[in-house]
């Protein structure tokens, strides 16, 4: 069954990728059914959602429950080809007549309660996004306006796999305790969604700008991490990971009102900064090699190690060059000058920018200016 998305595919990598629906879709979806059957009387084997990103679902409803004053559905979360911890678990919706008009949203089981500040939410509230907020009041509320029915709904949203399936997300670091979150602006599931990876960086960087001073500490993966705990005397624990979206993060961090943001990051990665890339992945651009023979030229290097720079096949590689020709220090002086250009002009000035660059084989190599001061403000908050 195509549930309304047999035309809605992307290509990631040059394949065909199936695209999904969001947790907020299946809680929509099961609640609109729910309704149907308490103040319709009527128990559908599928309902029509109209998603915020125009695209209509028909989703199966699965497992009604019924009593004299509430009914309760599920829909089986399907993210598609998106390899989503959340695909096939089932998202139950209960809603049931109260005194007090209007409709109230409510988690139960399975779904995480916001325990930091800095997200959408306050609080003590359950893990419910705003979007899926709004698309399940209105799914509710286009039942009720069917029925002759005057008095509230509350719609409690549940999921019997949520506290499991909860410890393989980002929940945990999110401070969301106790299950998973409901989730989707879109309604719909891109597999693959670089957009969907941003999101969640975002998501981290407001809690540690609400609990911090306006600085923060970033890396984009575990070799930044492991070099921030082992060598900067500092506990790591509120490191941010950017994976490959630098230009993003900065972005953000901008939008958000940082003060302040300092990168550690190994060189083979922020190399790329100096040429002004801002995502590194490596499908985005690799002129690694390129970008450190002429940081080599500039600073004094001959014909023969240009061309073995030029033929590398890791930046380790590159460095053992340069230090074998007595200008690593001087050429990684030229890249960190760059690299520090690029990250302030992305800023627009608008926020203290610096990355600290280290290697595998020779450790600490250099940094960018205000590095000193971003260490200080950072440490103030350990």
């Amino acid at each position: 069954m195509s549930r309304g998305l047999k035309e809605h595919k992307v290509i990631k990598q040059n394949k065909e990728l199936r695209c999904g629906f969001t947790t907020g879709s299946c809680a929509a979806a099961a609640a609109k059914g729910a309704a149907a059957a308490l103040l319709l009387g009527t128990q559908e084997s599928n309902v029509s959602l109209l998603t915020p990103a125009g695209i209509r679902l028909f989703l199966p409803l699965e497992d009604f429950r019924v009593s004299d004053n509430s009914v309760s559905c599920c829909v089986t979360k399907d993210a598609g080809d998106d390899p989503d911890v959340t695909d096939g678990i089932h998202i139950y919706a209960e809603v049931k007549k109260i005194p007090s008009p209007g409709i109230f949203i409510e988690g139960g089981e399975g779904i995480g309660r916001i325990t930091r500040k800095g997200l959408f939410l306050p609080v003590g509230e359950a893990a419910i996004n705003p979007v899926p907020r709004e698309m399940i009041t209105d799914a509710v509320r286009e039942v009720l306006d069917r029925s002759d029915y005057e008095g509230g709904l509350s719609v409690t949203v549940r999921t019997p796999e949520g506290g499991e399936t909860a410890k393989k997300t980002f929940n945990p670091r999110l401070g969301i305790e106790g299950g998973i979150s409901i989730l989707g602006t879109t309604g719909i599931v891109e597999p693959m969604s670089e957009a969907a990876m941003v999101k969640s960086i975002e998501a981290e960087m407001r809690i540690l700008l609400a609990e911090g001073n306006g600085y923060l500490l970033v890396t984009p993966g575990n070799y930044g991490a492991d070099y921030v705990k082992t060598h900067c005397g500092i506990s790591g624990d509120n490191i941010l990971k950017c994976s490959n979206f630098v230009g993003d993060t900065i972005d953000m961090a901008v939008n958000l009102k940082a003060r302040g943001i300092l990168f550690v990051s190994h060189i083979g990665k922020f190399i790329k900064l100096a040429g002004g890339i801002m995502n590194t992945h490596s499908r985005e651009a690799d002129c690694r090699a390129e970008l450190m023979a002429a940081a080599a030229v500039r600073n004094g290097a001959g014909l023969k190690t240009v061309k073995k720079i030029l033929q590398i096949k890791t930046t380790e590689e590159g460095i053992s060059f340069l230090e074998s020709e007595g200008i690593l220090e001087r050429t990684m002086e030229d890249v960190l000058e760059r690299i520090g250009e690029n990250l302030s002009r992305r800023a627009y000035d608008r926020l203290l920018t610096g990355a600290v660059v280290f290697s595998g084989g020779h450790g600490f190599l250099g940094q960018t200016k205000h590095t000193d001061l971003l260490w200080q403000k950072l440490k103030e908050t350990e």
